[in-house]
């Protein structure tokens, strides 16, 4: 039960569902869907106070050791939207969970969509995902009962209501992690694609879950029209990856990185590559969470040698983490480097590995902050791209 707890708390995700495309549902009568015309239906939309309107103030600590704050600003009039997708967080017991907001879902949205609102509405569904009580089933190798087509209709029926009641023709970014990612990719390929809705597409950030392309190739695969994002003036493309620590790659029994299909391989986009040119590695605008990466982490140590207390919710360390979509072997991923510098006063690490019993799964990679290395380049990302999308509709 406390491996269930920290996972929940730390990771948000759920490697087996979030690499798997949703399948037909095991229960004989599946539940109605919920009614996304009903405000209790949505963890997060425009002009509410809920976990999207969070404090997002980050305290920016330079190479020096001198000390900032950045404050947050939400856009008063955002020209686009994204539609955001939360991971496995629900520590509900049941194998789906229910749609009631609590501090699990409030918590990931808080640090993983809240910041996006500098640019764009944001709207984030409640919806039946597979719950962590799933995934200590699966620990337990106990047979797993979760209905994952019923996730993913929930995230469909969520999507069309937003459609057809708030879109009105502006353009969207699709943005999740890992199980969230791994809807996402579902609904471009089986709701998206050969749709009008393709129009409308401005990008999809789907970090923590493996998309498949063929070798050398940008598209085709699970995405059999929608690129991979090879520019950040490019639209209609997807951002995807899967994240380690250069220093150690994905050993063989990792689910990260690599895909079944032959002649294929996990995609990997990195983002700020898009923005600072491509190619070699490159220097990330990561906002980190002061306290560290959650409980399934080791708890993050002094920002600085003078262990001097942080005050707001998230960090920034200008130049201190870079970036490189890499490949060993089988496996596609983005290598994260900590570019430490012991004569400086600011810390040598950052933590992200899931951490249990004192083990280091290094299966997982660096999955606690897929999106936190890269926070920054991914809210910039998408207003570029936004941009872009504007002038050619």
């Amino acid at each position: 039960m406390k491996l269930l707890a920290a996972l929940a708390m730390a990771t948000f995700a759920l490697p087996t569902t979030a690499q798997t495309a949703p399948a037909a549902p095991v229960s004989a009568s599946p539940s109605p869907t919920p009614d996304y015309r009903q405000d209790a239906s949505w963890l997060c939309r425009p002009g509410r106070s809920d976990a999207c309107a969070a404090n997002q103030d980050a305290t920016v600590i330079a190479a020096d050791g001198t000390r900032s704050i950045e404050t947050f600003a939400a856009d008063k009039h955002p020209k686009f939207d994204c539609f955001y997708v939360y991971p496995t967080v629900s520590l509900d017991p049941t194998p789906n969970s229910d749609m009631t907001v609590g501090p699990d879902e409030t918590m990931v949205a808080a640090f993983q969509a809240a910041r996006f609102t500098k640019h764009c509405r944001v709207f984030a569904p409640m919806y039946r995902q597979v719950t962590l009580s799933a995934l200590r089933a699966l620990l337990q190798g106990n047979a797993v009962t979760a209905d994952r087509a019923m996730a993913y209709a929930d995230v469909k029926a969520a999507w069309d209501d937003y459609l057809k009641r708030d879109n009105h023709k502006r353009g969207v970014v699709l943005i999740g992690h890992s199980q969230g990612s791994g809807i996402i990719k579902a609904l471009l390929a089986q709701a998206i694609e050969g749709t009008p809705a393709a129009k409308l597409l401005i990008s999809a950030m789907i970090p923590g879950t493996n998309v498949a392309v063929p070798a050398g190739q940008v598209v085709g695969g699970d995405l059999k029209s929608t690129p991979l994002c090879q520019s950040a003036d490019q639209t209609g493309c997807v951002v995807a990856y899967v994240t380690f620590r250069a220093d150690a790659p994905p050993p063989a029994n990792s689910r990260f990185g690599t895909v079944p299909q032959s002649g294929m391989v996990a995609a990997c986009v990195n983002p700020a590559a898009l923005l600072g040119g491509q190619g070699g590695t490159v220097v990330t605008d990561a906002y980190l969470g002061a306290r560290g990466a959650g409980l399934a982490s080791l708890p993050m140590g002094a920002w600085t040698r003078d262990a001097a207390p942080v005050t707001t919710p998230f960090v920034k360390v200008p130049g201190l983490i870079s970036a490189a979509c890499t490949e060993t072997g089988p496996f596609h991923y983005l290598a994260v480097t900590v570019n430490a510098d012991p004569a400086d006063p600011r810390t040598d690490t950052i933590v992200g590995d899931v951490v249990v019993g004192g083990v280091t799964l290094k299966d997982w990679g660096m999955h606690l902050v897929d999106m936190p290395v890269e926070m920054g380049n991914l809210v910039e990302l998408s207003d570029r791209q936004a941009r872009a999308w504007a002038k050619r509709h």
